[in-house]
């Protein structure tokens, strides 16, 4: 008779726990290795807010405030109907990573859009939030996606 340790049995029977130990070590490893850029610590603040930030889309749309944002050539432009401030700020939100958000001021130009130059775009689905200096208003543009280079660059939004 073989030892325990030569038969086929044990090695079989053992490898199914061994297989979950290390499988939970990766998950473990993973959870603590990279960031969770969805949750945010202050949550219930954050939810407090979110009245404050709809009174805000209220009074743009009670004045009649309307912003186009578009994308052409490494420049972006705001086409605003409504108000006419000196500046506007333009946010880039990025569906679900808050590092890739690019916030740009823009300045009124001479024919009554506020241009600025563009910053290089991650992929994925972005969203633009137009407001104004004062926080007052602010208009917000959904399902912008960022163009892939090359020769089909200029379809679609941001």
């Amino acid at each position: 008779m073989n030892p325990w340790y030569r038969e086929p049995w044990p090695w079989i029977l053992m490898s199914g726990p061994v297989t979950v130990v290390v499988a939970g070590a990766i998950t473990a490893w993973m959870a603590f290795a990279t960031a969770d850029g969805l949750v945010a610590d202050d949550y219930y603040k954050r939810g407090l807010g979110i009245n404050a930030v709809l009174k805000r889309e209220q009074a743009a749309a009670a004045r009649g405030i309307e912003a186009r944002v578009e994308r052409a050539s490494g420049q972006v432009r705001v086409r605003l109907r409504g108000a006419e401030p000196p500046v506007l700020f333009l946010n880039l939100v990025h569906a679900t990573r808050a590092g890739y958000d690019v916030r740009l001021r823009l300045e009124r130009a001479a024919d009554g859009s506020y241009p600025a130059a563009l910053p290089p775009l991650a992929p994925g689905h972005w969203r633009a939030v137009v407001d104004d200096p004062q926080g007052e208003w602010r208009v917000v543009q959904e399902g912008l996606h960022a163009a892939r280079e090359g020769p089909h660059a200029a379809r679609g939004g941001i």
